[in-house]
Order: structure tokens, then sequence, then C-alpha cells
């Protein structure tokens, strides 16, 4: 493997795993339950693929890694299929129950019963690409209108995959933070519903249906593995994603708890800060990460309460990481699948390769022969032209 993995600046701070309490009461397990009973039912619905990387992990001197590839995830390419396009069918629920003035279920709204009132029911968030596009896919299947908010470096492939889906796309000049704030205060002015896959105060119901859909993918996880793996590797971005898989993960592995280490951006490290705050924090982005996915600078504060309580380790990664572990999962020279992944997805994996590779962080993360790691593929490849590039090697290394 390329030596670029062996001399990278790795970041490391521990975690401070406590009570375990909030894993149990910010997720719940039925809710967790009743997102994957629903989202089953989806057309279109499949368990995606949990690829052992065989040549991996012989390389990395490690027992096992385990990548669960969501690049096929109802043809969205991305993990986030799950999360936007359930909330969004709550939201639809709640608010037109309250039109009628009767509760009406989840299979109704999904099947267009009441596709009249839902057409009035307008709901918008912000967006670095994959969250915005299952947000835009729900809304078509359920009939809402959909407002979506990017950021001046999210691509424009992007933005096309959303308005094909029937999105409205409003760029700003800012950050992904920034689009979150206008997104919030526009759907104030209008009477319009925020789906968001981070928290403010007094804003939880969403984001938690959002925390709730992803569990499908534990859900077959655990469907497929007959013991819990050492390690598992979680990227992060506001948290979302990471709460959830430590949610699941505790309700599910309790007595024998992985091992939970937080792979962010060394340019967007809003959950790293946190730790060693020991608060979630806001930190400001200077220069994007070619990880779009996870470059935020703002920590929900709903998913840090979980993540705090169950992550033993927080690490960052530079960016010059990122493109040798695309080519190396989309080049595969041995009888490891061939895995064409976005630039968020590889994120777990760069780390890993890295801590493994590296003799001191090795050590302190208790990466040896015996152990098991479970990564997160979280996206395929959802902007071919960014993927083209990175495969050429000629812009990003």
């Amino acid at each position: 493997m390329n030596t670029v993995f062996e001399s990278a600046i790795i970041k490391h701070t521990s975690g401070k795993p406590n009570s375990f309490k909030a894993a149990m009461k910010v997720l719940p397990a039925e809710g967790f339950a009743s997102a994957t009973e629903e989202i089953s039912q989806w057309q279109g619905y499949e368990p995606t693929p949990l690829f052992s990387l065989k040549n991996i992990s012989s390389n990395l001197s490690l027992s096992e890694v385990l990548y669960k590839d969501e690049g096929p995830r109802f043809g969205l390419g991305s993990f986030k299929a799950l999360g936007g396009s359930y909330a969004a069918l709550k939201v639809l629920q709640r608010e037109v129950s309250k039109v009628l003035n009767d509760k009406v279920s989840l299979k109704d709204i999904r099947n267009g019963k009441y596709n009249v009132e839902a057409s009035k029911i307008t709901l918008v968030s912000a967006t670095d690409g994959n969250h915005g596009r299952s947000l835009a896919w729900g809304c078509q299947r359920f009939g809402a209108p959909c407002k979506i908010y990017i950021h001046a470096e999210v691509s424009e492939g992007r933005a096309t995959a959303m308005r094909d889906l029937g999105a409205e796309v409003v760029r700003i000049d800012g950050d992904y933070d920034d689009s979150v704030d206008l997104a919030r205060s526009e759907a104030e002015e209008n009477n319009w519903f925020v789906v968001s896959d981070t928290s403010w105060p007094g804003y939880y119901e969403p984001p938690r249906d959002v925390m709730l859909g992803y569990g499908v993918m534990m859900h077959e996880i655990n469907e497929s593995i007959t013991e819990p793996p050492s390690h598992v590797f979680i990227q992060a971005g506001c948290g979302g994603f990471a709460g959830s898989v430590c949610a699941s993960i505790r309700q599910v592995w309790s007595a024998q708890m992985p091992r939970i280490v937080i792979v962010e951006p060394d340019l967007a490290n809003c959950l790293f800060e946190s730790s060693k705050a020991n608060k979630a924090l806001f930190v400001k982005i200077n220069e994007e990460s070619i990880m779009a996915g996870l470059s935020c600078g703002e920590a929900s504060a709903f998913a840090w309460d979980i993540i705090a309580e169950e992550a033993s380790d927080f690490v960052t990664i530079p960016e010059n990481v990122v493109a040798p572990t695309v080519r190396l999962l989309a080049k595969s020279q041995s009888n490891d699948p061939v895995i064409e992944a976005g630039e968020s997805a590889v994120a777990g994996l760069a780390a890993l390769i890295c801590a493994a590779k590296q003799p001191s962080l090795r050590a302190t993360l208790g990466l040896n022969e015996s152990s098991r790691v479970l990564l997160f593929g979280s996206e395929g490849v959802t902007d071919q032209a960014i993927f083209d590039e990175i495969m050429t090697g000629d812009t990003y290394g």
C-alpha cells in the first residue's frame, strides 16, 4: 500500500465513554424497529452488501475488515436515502394528521392516499448533496414540494441530481452551516418544514427520525454476522450518522461493545474538538474538505449526547489519503471486490489503514492480528466527474 498512509498526520484524542444511557433514551430500540419495518416495505428495498476485505485485512495484519457498501441503496448511492426520506414521511404523517384532525398511517402517506394534502406541505433542508438527494427522492415519492439549499462548494453534478428528482435547488455563498441557517430562517418565514439531519435547541424530532432511519444499516449487519467486531470506525459530519450507529451498537452488542473510533476530516473536526472540550462545539470551516458529506462545522447536540458516551477515540485524517483510498477499492488487484466509492465513504478505511501502518497509533487504538473491524462505505459514486478526476490522479493526488 502507498507510503502516503504511513506518513499521514493523523490526530488522535481519547473519548470519555461513560454512562451509556443516551443510546437507550435518545434513540429507543422501538424507534429503530419501527423505522426498519417501514423502510423495508418501500419499493426497491434490498439490503446492501457487507463485504469482507480479505486482502486488505491481511496486508494490515488484522483478522478481518468488514465494509458495508451503501452505494446501491435505493439507486441513490448513499445511506442518506434511509434517513431523509423516512423523516420526510414522518413529517407528512404528523402534518396531514393535524389537517384532517385524525391520525393517518405511514402506509397511506406512502401509497398516495393523501397526495392532495401532502402537495400543500413544503419540506426544506440544507445539504452537501446526499441528504438533500434523499429528501428530494422522498418528496417525489410522497407528493410533497421540496426546496434544497446548497453552499458554494457543492458540485453542480450533485445539484443536478436533486433537480432531477423535482427539488428546487437554491445555491448560496458561504459554507454548509450558512446554508443550514438560511434554510431554517426561510422555513420559519414561509411556514415550511425543515427536515434536517442536525439538531438545534427546540428542534429534535426530524433529526431523530433521520437517525432512526439510519438504523436499517445496523439491522442488516446484525442479520449477517454472528459475533460483534472488535472495532468500528465511523466517519462523521455533524454526528447524526455516527450517533445512530453508536446507539444501535450499544443496544444490540452492549455486553460485547466494540471500540468506537470517530473519523473526521482535519479540515472539519467539530466532534474531535467537542471531545476535547467535553461539549458540542461549532468549528469554523476555512477550507472545504474533498469529503463533502463530512464537511460540517457544527456538532449536532442531539447526536453528541450519544457519541460523547460511546466513543473511545476521535481521529482526524488529512486530505491526501482520500484519493489513494478511493483508488485502492476501485482498482482491487486481489480477491477483494471492486468497489466504486465516493470521497466520504472511504474516511473510515483511510483512517484504519493509516492507524494500522503507524505503530504508535496502532497500539493506541488497540489494533492487532485478532482485530475485526467494521467500516461503513457510506456512499458510492455520487458525483461521476469528481470520481473520474480521482481515478486519473490529476487533481486530488
